[in-house]
């Protein structure tokens, strides 16, 4: 049976670290505009006993989402060995495009993968480059989609990617600031039929567009006087962990349970790195509606600590480090069940089941 496997990785680590002392001088303020009542020292170290983030990673002046997608596209082409001449979908999972450093204008035109194919010279006309949206799911969600035109007959080939420089569109009087970072991972999928048992087998997918819709979204700076038209990411923090406690724990169950594997033989969970806490939390829900209260300790590899919420590169960029043996205590072995899984904005949730 063909199956739509990974044959190789690749990631782009930005090399400027942002640590919590760097914000522990800022002025941060709240929705209304009024400055928040604890001193920020108190507030960074607040953050970090939530959210288990220490540091996080920023591009350089003169590198844009695209630039940092080409060079861990190359990375996994590299990985994989492929001649990049015969992939046939190029697929970007972005959220803001191109953003200038000191600009406030976001460039999706032309698309950030037209801009990729570009720059990693690919010719063939029919290396089809496009770009989707998906909040922070995309990258998996570009998975999914390239595994949809496999089983359909329309490829055999595809490298998806997941940028973003969201270090550029935040409001730095906003504490919720401190979460994100920059980051680019990207993969070669192949549909093959090599009777290894490789490959994805099973997928699931939700989008919640009432009330949570506005969960995560566009809004003014906290900074009082600020210039209302320009805007920045913004995020309704207590909603977006009740939404996901609601909500991720079953849909990774759906994706599990159409495997029909038990969630005993499950030996890794690739997880959008937005929170520790939540993230945690969303593991611990999921073993619960198996009636297993102990999580596994080995299950739940993370890189939010020192890397921050790239969006929708964090999970190809962790599974790339798991992959390459850069993560302390996880490995992975042939054969392994494992879960790549998401939540962001739209309000979007989607989990695919791989046997590496």
């Amino acid at each position: 049976m063909a199956r739509t496997q990974i044959t190789g990785t690749g990631s782009y680590i930005p090399p400027v670290i942002q640590t919590n002392k760097d914000f522990s001088g800022h002025l941060f303020y709240a929705e209304n505009q009024t400055p928040l009542s604890v001193p920020p020292a108190e507030v960074v170290e607040k953050f970090k006993n939530i959210t288990g983030i220490s540091e996080r990673r920023y591009a350089t002046d003169e590198l844009t989402a695209s630039d940092l997608g080409a060079i861990a596209a190359q990375r996994a082409i590299e990985d994989s060995g492929i001649n990049p001449e015969e992939i046939d979908q190029l697929i970007v999972a972005h959220n803001f495009g191109n953003v200038i450093k000191n600009t406030i204008q976001m460039d999706a035109v032309p698309s950030l993968a037209s801009h990729i194919k570009h720059k990693l010279g690919i010719q063939n006309p029919s290396c089809v480059a496009y770009d989707i949206l998906f909040g922070c799911p995309g990258w998996i969600q570009g998975m999914i989609q390239a595994d949809a035109f496999f089983k359909a007959g329309i490829a055999k080939k595809a490298l998806v990617i997941g940028a973003e420089t969201l270090s550029r569109v935040i409001d730095m009087y906003d504490r919720d600031s401190m979460i994100f970072s920059d980051g680019a991972g990207a993969a070669i999928l192949e549909y093959k039929e090599d009777g290894s048992g490789k490959g994805i087998l099973a997928t699931c997918m939700q989008t919640h567009s009432g009330d949570e819709v506005h969960y995560i979204n566009m809004g003014h700076s906290y900074y009082p006087g600020s210039d209302p038209r320009i805007r920045y990411i913004k995020m309704m923090g207590r909603k977006v962990y009740e939404y996901a406690m609601k909500y991720v724990p079953q849909a990774m169950k759906d994706c599990l349970d159409k495997c029909g594997e038990p969630i005993t033989t499950l030996k890794k969970i690739f997880l959008h790195q937005t929170n520790q806490k939540i993230d945690e939390a969303i593991i611990k829900r999921l073993y619960q509606l198996y009636d297993i209260k102990e999580l596994p300790e080995y299950v739940l590899p993370m890189s939010i600590q020192w890397l921050g919420n790239s969006s929708v590169a964090t999970v190809p960029t962790l599974y790339d480090l798991v992959k390459k043996n850069q993560v302390d205590g996880h490995q992975l072995q042939s054969g392994d069940l494992i879960m790549f899984a998401s939540v962001g904005a739209g309000m979007n949730i989607n989990a695919v089941c791989y046997r590496y």
